[in-house]
């Protein structure tokens, strides 16, 4: 199995990374530009876009310094500088590329960014980041990013792409395979303290969703695991386990257990300590759809939600999504 952190990915054997310009070894003291120039062979022109882009690292950090002293040994990378100002796009939106090879991405969303267009009016969203990231990086590429599934605008977390429309395919009829692990901070504490919640889901033409014991009209099963990890003052740490995937499943069930998500307005939560709604996606598990290879991810705590509950070590530290 194959197991990845958003702060610090691992490398499978299918993982797709841009084969640098040039990779040098230092054997005689200079300056950079002056390194670039002789010795990598680089026209000026280019040298100093590189430079100015942040392209070239020595000893793996970046440098963008003209006049930075190499030393025997040093060694130099000069990338292609289309990718390093493509992430920087992304990194500017505070979307974190987790993995990515040939049939698939993980990133990280943050709250307040839309998956999805809802309408013709919203065009920031992480899909369309995600293919301007691809297109700048390759615009001879045909590479695109294709929705598996989404997360609701005020939700953080993993959210998972594929690159091709076999990929999408594959992965979508896995969906109910795929482990889906969430984290939420509610206002008071569940009772009892695990259990699994089975509903049928009801979305209104208003957009929100209604939950029933039995079904009706329109209703969709939906089955919610979850346990309480911490409690701290009026607020408890919930693990939740999706079984199912329907439109504020989460949100609208452990309302229904008298435990509002923190900030969950729409919901009727009465508290906003986070100042954003307190739910985060914090695991995917799933089968790569080209090699079968057991995939892990691994989201930390978004840093409002870790503020409530600082002890939290369980998916490493927090970072602010």
């Amino acid at each position: 199995m194959t197991v990845c952190t958003a702060d610090r990915p691992i490398t499978s054997k299918l993982e797709f990374s841009l084969a640098p310009l040039q990779r040098s070894t230092v054997t005689s003291s200079a300056p950079l530009l002056e390194y670039l120039l002789g010795a990598m062979g680089l026209n000026r022109r280019t040298a100093k876009n590189l430079l100015k882009f942040g392209a070239v690292t020595v000893n793996g950090a970046q440098v963008r310094q003209f006049d930075h002293p190499l030393a025997i040994g040093d060694t130099v990378v000069a990338s292609d500088a289309r990718s390093v100002i493509a992430t920087g796009r992304l990194e500017s939106a505070r979307v974190q590329v987790v993995h990515e090879d040939d049939a698939l991405l993980v990133v990280e969303k943050p709250t307040g960014l839309l998956t999805v267009a809802t309408s013709a009016r919203e065009t920031d969203t992480l899909f369309f980041r995600l293919n301007g990231y691809l297109q700048a990086r390759q615009p001879t590429s045909t590479e695109r990013a294709l929705v598996v599934h989404r997360l609701d605008r005020e939700t953080s977390g993993l959210v998972l792409f594929a690159k091709t429309a076999e990929a999408q395919h594959a992965l979508q009829a896995a969906w109910p395979t795929v482990e889906k692990i969430y984290h939420a901070v509610v206002i008071g504490r569940p009772e009892p303290e695990s259990g699994t919640i089975r509903s049928y889901l009801t979305e209104t033409r208003a957009l929100d969703v209604f939950s029933n014991d039995r079904p009706t009209p329109g209703g969709r099963l939906a089955v919610t695991h979850y346990r309480v990890l911490q409690t701290r003052g009026e607020f408890s740490l919930v693990e939740v386990h999706l079984e199912t995937g329907r439109k504020h499943q989460i949100r609208v069930h452990l309302a229904g257990l008298g435990c509002h998500v923190a900030g969950d307005r729409r919901y009727g939560a009465p508290l906003d300590p986070c100042r954003r709604l307190a739910l985060h996606a914090s695991g995917l598990e799933f089968a790569h759809p080209l090699t079968g290879e057991r995939l892990r991810f691994k989201s930390p705590l978004a840093a409002a939600l870790h503020q409530l509950f600082p002890a939290w070590k369980d998916v490493g530290s927090s970072r602010d999504v």
